[in-house]
Order: C-alpha cells, then structure tokens, then sequence
C-alpha cells in the first residue's frame, strides 16, 4: 500500500504558505503529472485575463488527471507552480487559502514550488501546475 506523509522537519524555518517541506513515500509507484493549464473541455484556453477562473480550472484539471490515474489529492506528494505575474501572488495565496481545506480535509499540505516565468505555452495562460503523485 502506498502511504505519503508531508514533514516539516525540526529547524527547518517555517513554511512560507499552505504547505510543507517535504513529502514521503512508502512503497507504490509514482507518477509525474504534466503542468495542468486552464484549458476547457472543448480545447480552448479557459478564463482569459481572469486569473482566479484560471487557478480554478488549473486545479479541476489536475483533479481529473489524478481520478483517471485511480488517485485523488491525497495521493499528491509534490505540486510545482508556474505562474507569468507576480502580481498574482497574493491572488494564488487567498484562492489556495480557499480551495486546499476541501481538497486536504487534515490541512496537512504537499510541498510546493512557486516560480515566476517570462510566459507559458499560450500567452493567455496565467498559471501551470505539475504534480508529482504517488500511486498504489
């Protein structure tokens, strides 16, 4: 059976949001999950210029990838997050605040990465997230 734990270890400095330092492993298998973008389900970019309608589709997506892998987010021992505005930051913390108790009910939190990049794959994209996942 595939177990994750999330660590905070004793000395390291506090995380800095929702989240922990690290995740463990015990037993399974893994999977990467490609950054997930606010794309709908007819193919087109999802929430242009609307960054909270983005965050939400993002993470929809990430939902039904991890379902069809036969895991939820539980299963989720590391997201890494892509974003083109750093004026969105605080935007991303408050909708994160918001989503994460209903997808993390025991507010234990997957490690995660969040870094400004020039621009992803369409210019209209605002935020990509990867997961990596632990499967049975």
């Amino acid at each position: 059976m595939t177990r994750v734990t999330y660590e905070n270890p004793v000395g390291a400095a506090p995380a800095q949001g929702l989240y922990s330092h690290a995740g463990v492993v015990s037993g399974g298998r893994l999977a990467f999950v490609a950054g997930q973008l606010a794309v709908g389900a007819d193919g087109a970019v999802f929430g242009k210029n609307d960054f909270a309608a983005q965050f939400r589709q993002v993470f929809d997506n990430l939902g039904d990838v991890l379902k069809g892998l036969g895991a939820d987010f539980d299963h989720v021992i590391k997201f890494t997050t892509y974003m083109v505005h750093s004026q969105d930051i605080d935007s991303f913390m408050k909708l994160r605040k918001e989503l994460f108790p209903t997808l993390f009910p025991t507010a234990v939190y997957p490690p995660n990465t969040l870094l400004m990049v020039d621009r992803l794959v369409k210019e209209e994209f605002l935020i990509e997230v990867e997961a990596v996942v632990a499967l049975e």
